[in-house]
């Protein structure tokens, strides 16, 4: 099978090469999915840089790619057969193993390759993994929101996108947070009620005037560091914030957050427990069926152009999610 490897840490261009591997067989409980897409995520290129100078190969071969959408055509003892030809989509797909989605073939846990409703195309399914739980985690840590206000900063970035829809589809109202126009499109397409352009308007000003005083229930944070000042002026007491990322933090302001009851919960994905990855599936998979999520195409590359896929993800400027075709 076709393939992009590494085997060093590194820069894009200097460490990934594609070529040909030999086909992977499914073992107990796992499923062999044929990837049509493999979608380019954060923790990818972080993964393949040695992000945080970690420089140590977990494996002496890694493929990268832990999201990917195409079709089961094995399975391994334990799994029924009539799992065969099913469209899924795959999430963590080299979590704690050496090959991800960016191949023709990847294997799997079975439950990390998940059914596609027949109506969603297999960009969307790409798309999900990574974004689609986190933005989930980070919506409903706490319980439903059906009625609330819910502030997504980072409104047209690769979770802020999704968060919007989850949130929509659960019957939030939504006030986003972007820097530029491009994404102002993309989040009111995605449902956003109010778009705040953080570069051109006082956040905690255009949120406030947004809720009539009142504030917002829960936030989505893509920099918790950042944020923290404006998001303490913005939360109703007893708000959460939830933050999948964070920038350096000169001081904690431990007194006002006491003072108003805000909880803070830290998301990563790939230890968050498995009931909550159970939970996403379920809520993913529903709003999905009703039609409410879609994922928005940034940019497209075949597999030889992994590299360049890489640095695209890195550059920030690409306003949707990177896919690659197999």
């Amino acid at each position: 099978m076709k393939a992009a490897w590494f085997e060093k840490k590194g820069p894009a261009r200097d460490v990934l090469v594609v070529g040909e591997m030999p086909d992977p067989t499914p073992e107990i409980g796992q499923v062999r999915v044929k990837i049509h897409v493999s979608g380019v995520n954060p923790s990818d290129t972080k993964t393949r840089g040695g992000f945080g100078g970690n420089m140590n190969m977990e494996f002496p071969r890694i493929t990268p790619g832990q999201d990917g959408a195409g079709v089961i055509d094995r399975v391994g003892p334990g799994v029924p057969e009539t799992r065969i030809g099913e469209r899924v989509w795959v999430y963590e797909a080299y979590r704690g193993r050496p090959f991800g989605t960016a191949a023709d073939y990847v294997v799997v846990p079975s439950q990390h390759a998940v059914k596609l409703p027949d109506s969603i195309d297999f960009d969307t399914g790409a798309g999900l993994g990574v974004p689609a739980m986190t933005s989930h985690r980070c919506l409903f840590a706490d319980g439903g929101i059906q009625g609330q206000t819910i502030l997504v900063h980072g409104g047209g970035g690769g979770v802020g996108h999704p968060a919007i829809q989850l949130a929509k589809w659960a019957g939030a109202r939504v006030i986003t947070t972007v820097s530029r126009p491009e994404q102002a499109k993309l989040a009111q397409e995605a449902g956003a009620d109010v778009v705040v352009n953080r570069k051109q308007e006082k956040v905690v000003e255009a949120v406030r005037a947004a809720t009539r005083g009142a504030g917002v229930d829960r936030i989505v944070d893509v920099d918790f560091g950042q944020n923290l000042g404006d998001n303490i002026g913005i939360l109703k007491i007893g708000g959460v914030i939830a933050s999948y990322f964070s920038s350096p933090i000169a001081a904690y302001p431990f007194i006002p957050m006491m003072v108003n009851c805000i909880t803070v919960h830290h998301v990563l994905v790939y230890t968050m427990s498995q009931q909550a990855h159970l939970d996403a599936i379920r809520d993913v998979t529903a709003c999905l069926e009703a039609g409410r999520y879609r994922t928005h195409v940034g940019a497209r590359f075949s597999l030889r152009q992994i590299a360049e896929a890489h640095e695209a993800q890195d550059s920030g400027h690409v306003i949707g999610k990177i896919l690659i075709d197999l």
